[in-house]
């Protein structure tokens, strides 16, 4: 069964750029460009991991991110708000809120693999 992975980007390029990053055979990665439709989504069918932009159109990644962590098929799952906000009240901000982690944009590729290693465990064989 393949690791799933919910990345919530509003721009195309980054959106297209994590998601040929990170799908593999044993990664799946399904895009969304706003917060209204990852909680569609993540209510649906949850991830094991959600990749949250910050600043979305309509619903921001801080909201989302609380109707995750509020919805007990979801509370438990990592989620990382990906933002180029870089103050520390907005990264305070968004561990309050319950995120996993904080990356900042620009990001590079090799953060993003580890964290999926990390999280989706040995790779099967």
């Amino acid at each position: 069964m393949a690791f799933r992975i919910l990345l919530v980007e509003d721009e195309p390029v980054i959106r297209g750029l994590v998601e040929t990053l990170l799908t593999t055979g044993d990664v799946q990665v399904e895009c969304v460009s706003s917060g209204a439709e990852a909680i569609k989504r993540a209510r649906e069918n949850p991830f094991d991991l959600y990749l949250l932009d910050v600043v979305l159109p309509g619903l921001d990644g801080v909201s989302v991110l609380r109707m995750l962590r509020a919805d007990p098929a979801n509370a438990g799952k990592p989620v990382y708000m990906l933002s180029g906000r870089h103050k520390t009240a907005d990264v305070d901000t968004a561990k309050r809120a319950g995120a996993t982690g904080y990356i900042q944009k620009p990001f590079r590729g090799v953060e993003l693999m580890e964290l999926v290693d990390k999280h989706r465990g040995p790779k099967p064989a």
